[in-house]
């Protein structure tokens, strides 16, 4: 079953205000073009990008009682329509180039917590905080791809 690609979100160093964009180059090298996580090194590093649910993040906003916006989560990608793999190893094609494996589940952290009481825990059950992967295959995405499960 196939999603959207809503948002796309990078910062450029840690701590950085998050940027909005609508299209970016994605490289195994560099992973999401100008946010710093990408280019961090470590074999292998498991955190090159982040993807949350639409879905999720609304839940765990209704739980809390608030409007955030999204890239506030800090993660970089935004899916609608899409559920993200909770296996590590699986891989999803986003556009027609761009293919990320799941590495992990993404932990929610204490900055969680400064954004609204209660929201770490909020976004705690069922990988509600997203995922974290590694790009296996680079290219150019946009705002308004398709995202889906990678045939094996």
């Amino acid at each position: 079953m196939a999603g959207v690609l809503l948002g796309i979100a990078r910062h450029a160093r840690s701590r950085a205000p998050m940027e909005l964009v609508d299209h970016v180059e994605v490289t195994v090298e560099g992973g999401i073009h100008g946010d710093f996580r990408g280019a961090m090194r470590g074999k292998p590093y498991k955190r090159q990008v982040t993807l949350i649910e639409r879905g999720d993040w609304a839940a765990a906003m209704a739980e809390v009682g608030h409007t955030i916006g999204w890239e506030e989560r800090r993660a970089n990608l935004l899916v609608d329509g899409f559920d993200l793999p909770q296996t590590a190893g699986v891989r999803v094609r986003i556009g027609a180039e761009v293919v990320l494996e799941i590495t992990r589940e993404c932990d929610p952290c204490e900055r969680m917590e400064a954004l609204a009481e209660g929201l770490r825990a909020a976004m705690t059950p069922d990988w509600r905080g997203g995922a974290c992967a590694m790009v296996i295959s680079g290219g150019r995405i946009a705002v308004g791809d398709e995202i889906r499960m990678e045939e094996a």
